[in-house]
């Protein structure tokens, strides 16, 4: 035990050093987690022993899991909606596109048989959102069309069309007698039964965290984080697409208001980050770099026809009809990076799949070190080539996540019989200066005070003002605006708000008490508080 913790930590600690060295080269961190696992690998320096494809795809589904779960989570709809049609396309019948011509590229020119091949196509269809992101995000790139929300939306979503194709053919490959029809109904009853459950649970999630206000962020941590490993366990019993079902879920809590929320999501982007460097140490741990030469050739052949033939095909055929620019299609078929979830199915293939004719695993590692290599490092040079960067965007309007906390203080207290304030109005009392009363609670019912709003004994107040502090159940929250929120852009004093206040802005590095004439900005992060009539 002793002995594992120490190997643990070596690497853990190699990991994030390394990473923090390699990011000035423009190397992409991702690279740095594989070769690591090939150091430490049965082929590298220390060859520690490690090819238990059972054990390492079962942790390879549920790291995907947790990634797919947090790519909901973070997705942004209201960004994302301009663009939403077409990331469902190229999520859906991009990836069997991807995967048919990868397919027949390997059948009628590398000469594999017909399944195998289609099984690779399978495997390697889908593209990471968080290879993409990693990128975009760590380089501030701010992409013109929404195309950042269109590459996370469509990153998010094809993984689960991928697991379906890698299952119907691992099954074919297996002996089983399926038709056309056959598989069609499969396809469809998974899908339907991820996107319902998916829905339900989400709604079940939101109701029970407004109904219980737990008071405690790590509560409500474990608590969506328990409900996403339920919701994909019990759409896989109900023979549904557990993947499909938890991306769904989570993006249809992740645009809700709920307690915690900024807060949850950055713990999952942290440990979604955690995941990814797991899956990528164990892709080069489980790796034999003896090997690569074998595979070197078709590998290369296929990770050029995948990266300049086929992907770039699909979102032709897909995209041209929504008139998109040229660029933009370029861009989007470039920046399809190979990732997290080619491993995992890779190796949920070569635990299920018997007598295979060609090394599938070393294939898809090639293709993901060629993907990182390659595409990684000239993503960044290629938006700029083709003109893709725009000051006026946001890449970061694309998230849910937010990354600073509110320097404010709450303070809740009970009026008393004898209190100065007891019987007057708001428009009559002083209150502490650079403070306002945004919420008062009565008879179990909270009040947004107006300025006619007579103080009673036993109302509980509490006043906010800046510095830290905390005041438990008080309705509030926060919002991030971005250039396509309804608020971006007019004064308070224009905005109907019958049920909110917006109490607190934080701008850059400054923080606004707002008055009526404030105008909001895009990037702009609000605290809001929302009328509740709970007890």
């Amino acid at each position: 035990m002793d002995n594992l913790l120490l190997l643990a930590g070596v690497i853990l600690i190699c990991c994030a050093l390394f990473q923090k060295i390699f990011r000035r080269t423009g190397v992409p961190g991702l690279f740095v987690f594989i070769a690591l696992g090939m150091l430490f690998g049965s082929d590298g320096l220390l060859r520690i022993p490690f090819d238990n494809y059972d054990f390492a795809g079962s942790l390879c589904s549920a790291a995907l899991v947790l990634i797919i779960y947090y790519g909901g989570l973070g997705t942004n709809l209201r960004a994302a909606k301009p663009v939403l049609g077409k990331a469902i396309l190229l999520s859906s019948l991009g990836s069997f596109l991807t995967a048919g011509l990868v397919g027949f590229f390997a059948v009628y020119v590398l000469r594999m048989e017909m399944l195998e091949g289609m099984l690779l196509g399978a495997v390697i269809c889908s593209t990471d959102a968080a290879s993409v992101f990693s990128i975009l995000r760590s380089r501030k790139m701010d992409l013109r069309y929404s195309t950042a929300s269109l590459l996370e939306v469509e990153s998010g979503s094809n993984d689960p069309f991928s697991y379906l194709l890698t299952v119907v053919v691992l099954s074919l490959m297996q002996g089983e007698h399926l038709s056309a029809g056959r598989i069609a109904q499969m396809l469809l009853l998974q899908v339907a039964v991820g996107i319902a459950i998916g829905a339900v649970m989400s709604f079940v999630t939101v109701r029970l965290l407004r109904l219980l206000h737990l008071k405690d962020v790590v509560l409500t941590e474990a608590f969506l984080l328990g409900f996403g490993m339920l919701t994909y366990s019990l759409t896989s019993r109900l023979s549904g697409n557990g993947y499909l079902a938890v991306y769904i879920a989570g993006i249809l809590i992740g645009n809700q208001t709920i307690p915690d929320k900024t807060e949850s999501i950055r713990f999952f982007h942290s440990l979604t980050g955690l995941m990814q460097m797991l899956l990528f140490f164990m892709l080069g741990l489980l790796a034999y770099p003896s090997r690569l030469p074998s595979v070197a050739g078709p590998a290369l052949l296929l990770a050029l026809f995948l990266t300049f033939a086929a992907r770039p095909a699909a979102a032709s055929l897909l995209l041209a009809p929504f008139r998109c620019p040229p660029r933009q299609i370029l861009f989007v078929s470039f920046a399809g990076m190979r990732g997290a979830a080619s491993i995992a199915f890779a190796i949920m293939a070569v635990s299920r799949a018997a007598n295979l004719s060609y090394d599938l695993f070393h294939t898809v590692f090639f293709l993901v070190l060629f993907s990182i290599l390659v595409q990684g490092t000239l993503i960044p040079a290629a938006a700029r080539r083709l003109d893709m960067i725009d000051a006026r965007e946001d890449v970061m309007a694309t998230f849910n996540d937010t990354a600073e906390d509110l320097p404010v203080q709450f303070v809740k207290f009970r009026v008393i019989k004898q209190h100065p304030w007891a019987g007057k109005t708001i428009a009559d009392i002083t209150l502490p200066p650079g403070s306002i009363l945004p919420v008062i609670e009565r008879g179990g019912k909270q009040i947004l005070p107006k300025g006619d709003t007579r103080l009673l004994e036993g109302d509980e107040l509490i006043l906010c003002g800046p510095e830290g502090g905390d005041a438990e159940n008080s309705g509030m929250h926060e919002v991030c605006l971005t250039a396509f929120h309804d608020w971006t852009g007019k004064r308070l004093s224009d905005l109907a708000l019958n049920d909110e206040l917006i109490i607190f802005i934080r701008r850059g590095g400054e923080a606004i008490i707002p008055s009526g004439d404030t105008v909001l900005h895009t990037g702009d992060l609000l605290y809001v508080v929302e009328k509740q009539s709970h007890p």
